[in-house]
């Protein structure tokens, strides 16, 4: 009985805390640091990112997620609001980890194999590499190909992956590589040329 009577009394007296705070224009100071930690970290992120390139004529549709670190390289994550669908530019510095030729060359499923089992314990990680088609997309002012792949994964809500890469080299000197990758039901060419066509050099 006891028990109940303490339960009782602490939710009685949690309510009029709760009151007492937005009476006093609680919820209106909550909202304020939200707002003042989301452009915290929006800045942060818009710091990070002057290094890969010009990201502010970017559709609304888009949302740049997080910079990442992946063995030792730079790069950014961005997503499709709508569809979810990720795309990423590592950079790889002046020793390309791929270059345009490899995209273009008949050899590019076991490169990219081999360069997935580099990333096999990061953030990205794929397996049973399998290239489907190629083409071309505008990055950074310039047509470069990619080539496009179905892959499996266990990194993601999904194992079946559908997406392509490419590779830019940027007049500073540096390799970019360009990464697109979604559920293979729905992954979009339209939503990847989208994004990397409006990612200019800084």
């Amino acid at each position: 009985m006891f028990r109940i009577i303490k339960i009782t009394l602490n939710a009685f007296l949690l309510v009029l805390a709760i009151i007492g705070f937005n009476a006093i224009g609680g919820e209106k100071y909550v909202e304020m640091a939200k707002t003042q930690i989301g452009n915290f970290i929006q800045q942060r992120i818009s710091n990070n990112t002057k290094s890969l390139g010009d990201f502010s004529n970017l559709h609304e549709e888009f949302q740049i997620d997080n910079t990442i670190n992946v063995l030792g390289y730079k790069g950014l994550i961005a997503e499709h609001k709508v569809s979810g669908q990720k795309l990423c530019i590592i950079d790889s510095g002046e020793k390309s980890l791929l270059t345009k030729s490899d995209i273009q060359g008949n050899n590019i499923e076991t490169q990219l194999q081999d360069l997935a089992s580099k990333f096999k314990y990061q953030a990205i990680s794929f397996k049973e590499i399998k290239v489907t088609s190629k083409g071309n997309l505008s990055i950074y002012g310039q047509t470069v190909p990619y080539a496009k792949f179905e892959a499996k994964s266990n990194r993601f809500p999904v194992s079946d992956l559908a997406g392509i890469v490419a590779v830019v080299q940027t007049s500073d000197g540096s390799n970019k590589i360009a990464l697109a990758i979604c559920d293979k039901k729905k992954y979009s060419q339209l939503i990847t040329d989208e994004f990397f066509k409006n990612v200019k050099e800084s």
